[in-house]
């Protein structure tokens, strides 16, 4: 008895042994990671008070915090950032759907300023400034070496009041100047239409009006083509929209969805990750549904359309998207100010990130630049029409069909017309509209 005391007492000398030995080194690099963390403190407070007391002018003490948190955010990527209190409360205005600007949605790429979307119906989209856009000069002063905040700073300004920006574009081949009026942004989320037996939905942005404008334009336009087994489907126009509220994005996708996740988050620790899930209910009641998409699609964008094509609920037509696949936590801070943190990526049904990749369009459909001037497309539109028997003087008629049916090809012959007239003024749309009469006439055929 005595010997398995001692020998269980060695046992538990040897455990003890042991655990130091493999805990002691674990402990003293955790004790020098710390030690390198204070060193680093120490160093900020020194450079901190030496421009305090030597920078050749007097500097404010706040703003120098300020801009160290800034630098400290933004070195991690291109959408972390600090939002001073005024920055804050101007964010917070924008989710509402007003605000005063040019209408750009701007990111940071290579030391200058690049257009993500502009926004529709915003002095910055009729001036005519395009996703893609670099912008290098703003009232002739360079942005080049400025933050994304302080660049976003210098094009802010009264409402009413004139701001050139300078543009590098791909396909031209100098800078060019852009003169564009500030004004006050007033978003409308979504606006729809009918476009022959097609409702388009085009939403412009993910803010707190997205789902509500939605429901009701889709309800509106299906009452006035006469409920929904007249239309032939709906067209989902998220080009240029350049995402918002993650919130919005889930709802809009759920509005297609019966069933299934709709986008994962994660983050840096596994209990981080989120799932979001489609509640039962279509608002499209099983029509088809095109979604549309181009470079200047981005964020919540990306999540609808990746999560009604990974559903195979919606055919994705147009160019690949802007990639931007992660999420940002705005936290509030003391002082009314906020950050903007990368908290996690986002990932669609089918697990695909697209941070840097995008989403692919199922069908790659390029919006043409128009080649020719509006007078020389009229004349030759005019001189290439062509002529047909319908048109020779003293032709036979017709005796084959009753007026009820000359009628219904008469009006059939209208909607190819106007078709044909909206691929000349918007091609990938018109597109999209082909394959949901495509899909409806096979439909028929069933």
């Amino acid at each position: 008895m005595k010997n398995a005391i001692i020998v269980a007492f060695a046992g538990i000398v040897a455990g003890a042994l042991a655990t130091t030995q493999v805990a002691g080194p674990l402990l003293a690099q955790e004790n020098a990671r710390n030690s390198s963390v204070y060193e680093q403190l120490d160093l900020f407070g020194d450079i901190f008070e030496r421009i305090r007391a030597q920078y050749v002018e007097e500097v404010d003490a706040a703003d120098l915090i300020e801009a160290a948190i800034d630098g400290m955010l933004t070195s991690l990527d291109p959408h972390s950032s600090y939002l001073s209190p005024d920055d804050a409360a101007q964010m917070r205005v924008q989710t509402r759907g007003e605000f005063g600007g040019l209408g750009i949605e701007v990111t940071q790429e290579e030391g200058f300023v690049k257009v993500v979307s502009p926004i529709d119906g915003t002095p910055a989209d009729e001036a005519g400034m395009e996703a893609g856009d670099f912008i290098t000069h703003v009232d002739g002063d360079s942005v080049l070496g400025l933050t994304l905040d302080e660049a976003v700073d210098l094009m802010r300004g009264p409402v009413g009041s004139e701001i050139i920006i300078t543009v590098v574009r791909e396909g031209e081949p100098e800078p060019f100047d852009v003169s564009i009026i500030r004004d006050t942004i007033k978003l409308t989320a979504v606006r729809t239409r009918l476009q022959g037996d097609t409702v388009v939905l085009r939403v412009t942005t993910f803010n707190d009006q997205t789902m509500p404008n939605l429901e009701a334009g889709l309800k509106e336009q299906i009452e006035a083509a006469g409920g929904m087994d007249a239309i032939n489907g709906i067209v989902l126009d998220l080009r240029n929209n350049p995402g918002g509220l993650l919130t919005q994005a889930i709802k809009v996708s759920d509005a297609f969805l019966e069933k299934g996740e709709i986008v994962s988050t994660r983050g840096r620790a596994p209990e981080d990750g989120e799932r979001f899930n489609a509640t039962p209910g279509d608002l499209a009641e099983g029509k088809p549904i095109v979604v549309l998409i181009n470079g200047g699609s981005a964020s919540a964008s990306e999540i609808v359309a990746g999560a009604l094509q990974d559903h195979q609920r919606a055919i994705v037509v147009g160019t690949k998207s802007f990639g931007k696949g992660s999420v940002q936590t705005v936290m509030p801070l003391r002082g009314d100010g906020a950050m903007r943190l990368t908290t996690a990526r986002y990932y669609t049904p089918s697990g695909r990130s697209i941070q840097a990749l995008g989403v692919s369009p199922n069908i790659v459909v390029e919006q043409p630049r128009r080649a020719v001037n509006a007078e020389e497309e009229d004349e030759g539109s005019a001189a290439n029409r062509s002529r047909s028997e319908a048109d020779l003087r003293g032709r036979l008629n017709n005796d084959s069909l009753s007026e009820d049916e000359i009628r219904q090809i008469e009006a059939d012959r209208e909607k190819a017309d106007a078709a044909a007239a909206l691929r000349e003024e918007d091609y990938q749309l018109a597109y999209a509209i082909d394959i949901l009469t495509g899909l409806s006439a096979i439909n028929r055929a069933d």
